[in-house]
């Protein structure tokens, strides 16, 4: 009996592979075999709301202008920065995280769709909701961070004052 025939796989998991970045998720999922039930899983560290608000492009006036910060001439002097306005807000959002334009652009509306979604909703936005349990977190980390320094000064007390018993 040859060793292949010991390590033998169902031909799903044979023809599972890396797709071609241009695809999108439907198409990814042709890609797999008919027999192996696959369900999209979020990416960890994306956040995906699709219960915020849409936007309209008639209500969004764009500019581009020129970029800030580090990085010389090659930001400085090229006009990638994305400026979103929504009109009916009066929201606006300044976008200059990348040297793409593009990208620049669907970071800028991804952000005002967010901004947007908050100035709405208010507090019923999943955004809001986020930021609200983030900060919550934050204070418990702090006041545990305390706790433990307060427990080791404590702690350290304690034996400087043992040491000078002996």
């Amino acid at each position: 009996m040859s060793t292949a025939g010991l390590f033998h796989f169902p031909t799903s998991l044979t023809r599972i592979c890396r797709p071609p970045w241009g695809l999108r998720l439907w198409e990814k999922l042709t890609l797999l075999s008919p027999e192996t039930a696959v369900t999209p899983v979020q990416m960890a560290g994306k956040k995906d709301y699709p219960t915020l608000l849409s936007l309209d492009e008639n209500e969004l006036e764009e500019q581009f202008v020129k970029g800030h910060g580090p990085g010389g001439q090659a930001t400085n002097k090229t006009s990638n920065c994305v400026v979103l306005k929504h009109i009916p807000s009066g929201i606006v959002v300044k976008c200059h995280q990348t040297r793409s334009v593009d990208q620049n652009r669907k970071l800028a509306r991804k952000i005002l769709q967010e901004k947007v979604d908050v100035f709405y909703n208010g507090e019923n936005s999943p955004v809001h909701k986020e930021k609200q349990e983030a900060a919550k977190k934050k204070q418990e980390r702090k006041k545990r961070a305390k706790e433990t320094l307060e427990k080791k000064k404590l702690l350290k007390e304690l034996w400087e004052s043992s040491k000078k018993v002996h």
